[in-house]
């Protein structure tokens, strides 16, 4: 276990590192303080004595993301654990960060919850994150992970990065690659005040580039709401971890694809135009024995309605044997868009 880490729990209670939530739908934040001193936001959602997964948030984004609602997770057995990368929400920035720390916030957080094994699921800007887990924790406490729409590295051999990108995430990224850090930073601190403001600008941003399997979805009233919350939470105190993301993204990450040998699910939309299907594609023939699902109809908010899903495979996986998890448990395909919090 790693030194010095300490949970601030401001919401709530606290068993044995653990949140008692019962059946409560309202989230629970405790704030814990990692080794180098920084603070960071963590949420807890479903049930205490489920099977513990992370689940890393896109970018921009936030540990209030949607989620399955407390009932679904309760039936699939799973216990939900969210936080904020360095520089979002309630966390402290960590500038300078590279895809790899991450890993170690993870287990900084695992440690204090008391938790010994887990899964880890990155969506959209969390793939990375979540590879870098893959890659860096130990296969004893970190049983499976699956990346949702994720982005390959940078420097991704015989892939043509930004192909099928839409307009915008190409200036953030190419800006990023070229180091013409002033136009970024100037850029994004720019446009998070504005969500600051008003957090529709930048679904109105989005709406104009999606396909239409993301406008169908980013048009429920719930999960609209759910997405103006976590953008309005992420970028409350600023720029700073999208900024951070966007640099690391571009940046080596600090460790390899070739040398993951925790199990590893891709699931992408085909109709991706935010984070390009080829991404996963490509990764899947890095990734030792790691398995791909494109779904053909669904684009990149899709990830969404397949999380039940992806977390009842993770259960799956780190728990063999008859019994230990079903694929979705009887929740199928519209189902899930109703059963996001």
């Amino acid at each position: 276990m790693r030194p010095n880490v300490r949970c601030l729990n401001i919401k709530d209670r606290c068993l044995g590192g653990r949140v008692d939530r019962g059946e409560a739908e309202a989230e629970v934040t405790q704030m814990i303080r990692v080794p180098d001193g920084r603070r960071v936001a963590v949420e807890c959602w479903g049930d205490p004595k489920g099977f513990p997964v992370f689940l890393l948030h896109g970018t921009p984004g936030s540990r209030i993301g949607p989620v399955p609602r407390a009932p679904l997770l309760y039936q699939l057995g799973i216990w939900l654990i969210s936080y904020d990368r360095p520089g979002y929400g309630g966390s402290d920035r960590q500038k300078g960060r590279a895809v790899a720390d991450a890993a170690l916030d993870v287990l900084d957080i695992a440690d204090q919850l008391e938790v010994a094994e887990f899964g880890v699921v990155g969506r959209s800007g969390g793939g990375p994150h979540a590879l870098a887990c893959a890659a860096l924790l130990d296969a004893q406490r970190l049983r499976s992970v699956s990346v949702l729409v994720g982005l390959a590295p940078h420097d991704a051999q015989g892939l043509d990065w930004f192909d099928g990108m839409t307009p915008s995430n190409v200036s953030d990224y190419d800006s990023a690659s070229t180091q013409d850090d002033d136009e970024v930073i100037t850029d994004l601190t720019q446009r998070a005040k504005e969500i600051r403001e008003n957090p529709e600008t930048l679904l109105y941003a989005l709406e104009g580039e999606m396909s239409e399997p993301d406008k169908r979805i980013a048009t429920d009233a719930g999960i609209r709401r759910r997405l103006l919350e976590t953008y309005r939470e992420a970028l409350k105190h600023g720029a700073g971890g999208w900024i951070d993301d966007v640099f690391a993204f571009r940046n080596p990450w600090g460790f390899s694809l070739g040398k993951i040998k925790v199990p590893v699910r891709l699931w992408h939309g085909g109709r991706d135009v935010f984070s390009p299907p080829e991404h996963s594609r490509w990764m899947a023939r890095q990734i030792p024995n790691a398995t791909i699902e494109i779904e053909a109809e669904a684009a990149h908010f899709g990830a969404m309605e397949v999380l039940p899903r992806v977390l009842a495979r993770l259960r799956a996986d780190a728990l063999p044997g008859p019994g230990a998890g079903s694929e979705g448990r009887g929740v199928e395909g519209a189902q899930y868009q109703s059963a996001l919090a």
